[in-house]
């Protein structure tokens, strides 16, 4: 093995680039060269490639975002596709790819590794949802900066008596709500792995408007519904006006917290590691802290889904 391709691809997470300069100088360290490829798989297909040096990523370890940019790309989601990509790493002289992504940037991965290309995945996606790991890269940031928000909406909501409705990202997953409501100190958090019950909703503020709490908190992922909805279906129910906060891709961006600054660098030093062993096919994630590795189906065969036994606490603690 003499020279890798890393790409990043899907959405950006804080974290992202602590990972791709820990590829980078692992790699170079072992004596390989290093190709970045620009604008995740869409960008290999136009053949956007960079060198990437010591000095290249030098200073990137606590900036957001990805410094190879990233993209989704539904051509290489084809056969075809696939096919091109391929041919693209092999007129680079690429020997492996390091994919830095979530579930759907490893479904492409593992498609190259069944046509004989080396792969390994790093878990970079704020939503935690990969199995295999315990956290992604980005997840631990984009709590906290949702929980910088909901601390600032709490002392309002306290001002001016309301409920407020917070929505946080999650499409398919709930462990940002989750931790940011406990966190936060909500009264309820709705998660998109948990049927939803407006009548429950409404009983919980009825009972904390009984006992004189005259503000509250609903965190909801925005896989269960929008915020606009849930307000209108409270109201409805239970009578209450509510105030609406989405907080969007502020999520996204920012500084990697130091856990995700140095879970990027642990996870892009052993996605090389592993390579040079003679893996391939594999994810890197950390278990229980220790870095580990598992087959990149498995990352999205074997759903993952947040601890409810903290959606019991919430409970017991927002009473």
């Amino acid at each position: 093995m003499k020279r890798i391709a890393v790409l990043t691809s899907g959405g950006d997470a804080p974290g992202m680039n602590a990972a791709i300069r820990a590829v980078t100088r692992v790699a170079i360290y072992h004596g390989l060269d290093v190709v970045g490829i620009r604008r995740g798989y869409e960008g290999l297909l136009d053949g956007d490639a960079i060198p990437l040096t010591q000095s290249s990523v030098g200073g990137i370890i606590h900036h957001g975002g990805t410094i190879l940019r990233t993209a989704r790309s539904e051509r290489f989601k084809r056969s075809e596709g696939v096919t091109e990509g391929l041919a693209r790493l092999k007129g680079m002289d690429v020997d492996a790819l390091i994919v830095i992504g979530g579930e759907g940037s490893f479904r492409g991965a593992w498609e190259l590794e069944k046509r004989g290309l080396p792969t390994v995945g790093v878990p970079g996606t704020i939503d935690n949802d990969c199995a295999g790991t315990d956290e992604t890269i980005g997840y631990d940031t984009a709590v906290n900066t949702a929980l910088e928000a909901v601390k600032k909406l709490r002392d309002t909501a306290s001002s001016h008596d309301r409920l407020f409705i917070i929505e946080v990202m999650g499409r398919n997953s709930g462990f940002i709500a989750l931790q940011v409501a406990l966190a936060g100190g909500a009264e309820c958090a709705l998660l998109p792995e948990v049927p939803f019950d407006v009548e429950k909703v409404c009983q919980k503020l009825n009972y904390a408007k009984k006992r004189g709490k005259t503000h509250s908190l609903i965190i909801v992922a925005e896989g269960v519904m929008s915020a606009q909805e849930l307000a209108g279906k409270i109201l409805d129910t239970g009578g209450y006006e509510s105030r609406i906060t989405v907080l969007g891709h502020i999520q996204r961006g920012g500084s990697p917290t130091a856990f995700d600054a140095v879970l990027g660098s642990r996870l892009g030093a052993h996605a090389v590691e592993a390579l040079l062993e003679g893996k391939s096919g594999v994810m890197a994630g950390v278990t229980c802290g220790q870095v580990t590795t598992c087959p990149l189906p498995e990352t999205w065969e074997n759903k993952k889904r947040p601890d409810l036994s903290l959606l019991e606490l919430l409970n017991a603690l927002s009473i």
